[in-house]
């Protein structure tokens, strides 16, 4: 049997590889994907200050680091017994909303894009940035360099760094913003809502009035039938920093809602001997292996299951790009992995219509941003990263030092759906033993469409790592292998 490795895979968060096993017609027997890296995050955190978690996790990747802020933030929230003031929710949604037009911005233009401006099967050399601004031109380019900073500054100006915010406390926040400062937010959210909407206009013209690739967006090779997740408010309507989890069948009819304190109840992992990357599965539907449909357990989270799990979005722009994705696509939900490059772009407009109705708040000048803690106990903080769905939980002692951490990153719970979704790209493009550099990059962009964060989802070690030293003489003969 032959093996085709894919190593490192390209444009993604982390580092992993691609094993496809070829059968004697050359066809694809199986395909894994296999994830060498590993981080002990939850291990290290335990006998620390609780409110050093929220400086210490969001290390875990320098992409999605507002993410895991605010998600520590609200686990010591809950730990800490306390609800912070509704000012302090408004700074945090506003700081959190600046957050997503700066990340989805980036895997739109910089990783997404060069798949669809470029080409799928164009050169390696051209499917990057460069290849992107190269089509679209420069002044495109200078817009998307513009908003992803602007994106940035919100961030930086709410949250104290650009990358790694400080400004989260059990309980509130850490410092409000000035009268100057909201207006100047107002006015980089406004031009953001332009640039979203334009976004849309490129995805429409470039991919949507290509049928060659919405044949291929469409096309049983990138499609799966699983559930979907997400965080809703109390009108279902899709929510980034709070509200309930909502979880729906592959038919598309409410399966659970619960409060983050229930995750445990919801939620089981799966482990396989080929990787790092746990595999999450619903725990009243069970474990059935790498399949999909009403029978297997596994979901699907990030910008297509938030959309698929919600009835809506809460803005007005993005909730009419909202209707008109699925009236384009067929109804609800839609089971075609790659269309989470369009409800990605739903969501960028969606966080900057939000971003800028929070900076028009009164609320966010306010003085009035946290509240005290009381006795430290355990706590569940969950917010949708742009992967989806990321779940913190923590138990502190009575002195507030972390007993214990686990983490259930976005990634990780797309884990098992990312493995499915290359094996059946592969199976898809590859045929007769013919294999090149650009269906290689058609199997990649069956995990590309997730924006995976493989940093972030292989944090958790028990015991040593397995190691394996090969030492050499000075002609490169092996004397002595040592394992761990």
């Amino acid at each position: 049997m032959k093996v085709v490795t894919i190593d490192p895979i390209t444009r993604l968060e982390g580092h992993g590889r691609i094993q496809i096993f070829l059968n004697e017609e050359g066809n694809v027997a199986n395909a894994y994907l296999q994830i060498p890296e590993l981080r002990g995050f939850e291990r290290f955190c335990v006998g620390r200050k609780a409110e050093d978690l929220p400086q210490i996790t969001p290390r875990i990747c320098g992409v999605c680091p507002v993410a895991h802020h605010m998600a520590s933030t609200k686990a010591l929230d809950a730990a800490f017994h306390v609800d912070p003031p509704l000012a302090a929710k408004k700074l945090r949604e506003l700081m959190y909303s600046g957050y997503y037009v700066y990340d989805h911005t980036l895997h739109f233009y910089f990783l997404g894009a060069p798949d669809f401006v470029v080409g799928p099967t164009a050169p390696a050399a051209e499917r990057n940035i460069l290849g992107v601004i190269n089509k679209v031109g420069l002044d495109i380019a200078k817009e998307v360099i513009k908003h992803r900073a602007y994106g940035q500054k919100i961030t930086a100006m709410i949250g104290g760094k650009a990358t790694h915010p400080v400004c989260g406390l059990p309980g509130g926040m850490s410092k409000p913003i000035t009268e100057e400062e909201r207006q100047e937010i107002e006015k980089m959210a406004e031009s953001s809502v332009k640039f979203a909407q334009f976004s849309l206009q490129v995805f429409n013209d470039v991919v949507l009035k290509n049928k060659k690739y919405v044949d291929v967006i469409l096309s049983d090779a990138y499609k799966l039938r699983t559930y979907y997740m997400g965080t809703v408010d109390e009108n279902n309507k899709v929510n980034f920093y709070d509200g309930k989890i909502r979880i729906v069948t592959p038919e598309g009819k409410e399966f659970a809602k619960w409060v983050p304190a229930d995750y445990l109840n919801n939620v089981e992992e799966h482990v396989e001997p080929w990787t790092y990357v746990k595999l999450p599965y619903l725990k009243k539907v069970g474990w059935k292996g790498l399949v999909d449909g009403s029978d297997s357990g596994i979901y699907r989270v990030a910008p297509l299951g938030r959309l698929n799990a919600a009835d809506g979005m809460a803005t007005p722009l993005a909730n009419e790009e909202y209707k008109r994705m699925y009236e384009t696509l067929g109804g609800k939900p839609v089971h075609a992995t790659l269309a989470t490059h369009w409800a990605r772009l739903i969501e960028l407009l969606y966080a900057a219509e939000r971003c800028l109705e929070l900076s028009r708040d009164k609320d966010v000048t306010s003085t009035e941003i946290r509240n005290k803690p009381r006795q430290p106990g355990e706590g569940v903080g969950i917010v949708e990263a742009p992967r989806g769905t990321l779940i913190h939980h923590y138990v502190l002692d009575e002195e507030g030092l972390a007993k214990k951490v686990n983490l259930i990153v976005a990634t990780v719970n797309n884990a098992p759906a990312i493995c499915m979704s290359i094996r059946d790209a592969a199976k898809g493009v590859i045929k007769g033993g013919v294999v090149n550099d650009g269906l290689l990059n058609m199997v990649e962009m069956a995990f590309r469409a997730y924006d995976p964060c493989f940093g972030c989802a292989t944090h958790f070690a028990v015991g040593e790592m397995p190691l394996e030293v090969n030492i050499y003489d000075h002609n490169k003969k092996l004397l002595r292998v040592v394992r761990r």
